[in-house]
């Protein structure tokens, strides 16, 4: 089973869209196996957005998901994390399909609601920085076999 890492950023949380979120996720079947609601940290946002030290808009993405309150979840099932990027939709909302997280409710690059990592690694990489492995939960919901073959 893959796992991907997802989080609903704080002007989703700010809209009241994390309910709504959270179950377009799991409508397809992928499971949640951690999540937390926090205030994300400069120091946890810096090694989040470390890929794009030095780069003009770092400044701002940091400044933004320390804004306010987020949620930060570990998703895990087949494809995951191809799955997931579907759902979410392209970065710029503009470019989004429509059905997508972020064709749905998002209008701007700069505040589109939702991350969800882009590879299995960096999913990896990602979920270290939030999660210990001890938060991760093993279960098996009871439908799982109406999901996948």
């Amino acid at each position: 089973m893959e796992k991907e890492f997802v989080m609903i950023k704080p002007d989703a949380v700010q809209r009241g869209l994390i309910g709504t979120l959270i179950n377009r996720l799991e409508r397809t079947g992928l499971k949640i196996i951690a999540m937390k609601f926090l205030h994300v940290t400069t120091d946890l946002a810096e090694k989040h957005y470390e890929v794009h030290k030095g780069k003009p808009f770092y400044p701002a993405l940091v400044e933004f998901i320390t804004s306010g309150p987020a949620v930060a979840m570990v998703i895990e099932g087949p494809d995951a994390v191809k799955i997931t990027r579907k759902i979410v939709g392209a970065t710029n909302p503009a470019e989004a399909a429509p059905g997508t997280i972020r064709g749905d409710f998002g209008i701007n690059i700069g505040r589109n609601l939702i991350h969800a990592s882009d590879s299995p690694e960096n999913a990896k990489t990602e979920i270290a920085i939030y999660f210990s492995d001890d938060e991760l939960v093993d279960w098996t919901p009871t439908i799982a076999p109406w999901f996948t073959e």
